[in-house]
């Protein structure tokens, strides 16, 4: 199963913005990121974010390189301190070629369950 893990770009903080948007920078890192995958033949049949404003810029911004054939959808349980358990035992969300946009330490520990078993 190939499964593609992205962090959102850098965002700001809280304070400067209540959304947390993509900062310039943070924009500029994920179009080079997302270039690169292009250029190396990525192919992703989808694109799920979390429902947080970095997250979806992030899918948006890959989505425009890489035109998954499943376009680019929020999915619930990708936020920061959502279950990886639950996420990865739900039907259609490890599906060939996905690739999920998303947060740490919620990605940190679907890695983990998805090499060892264990979060």
């Amino acid at each position: 199963m190939r499964v593609y893990l992205v962090q959102h770009g850098k965002s700001f903080s809280k304070e400067e913005d209540p959304e947390r948007s993509l900062t310039p920078e943070g924009e500029k890192e994920v179009a080079g990121m997302a270039e690169w995958a292009a250029r190396a033949g990525v192919a992703v049949a989808e694109i799920k974010h979390s429902g947080k404003t970095r997250a979806r810029q992030t899918a948006e911004i890959f989505a425009a390189n890489l035109h998954p054939e499943g376009g680019v959808r929020e999915a619930s349980g990708l936020n920061p301190l959502d279950d990886v358990v639950v996420f990865a035992n739900q039907p259609g969300n490890l599906e060939e070629g996905v690739m999920l946009v998303g947060h740490l330490p919620f990605l940190e520990r679907l890695t983990s369950f998805l090499i060892t078993g264990s979060p």
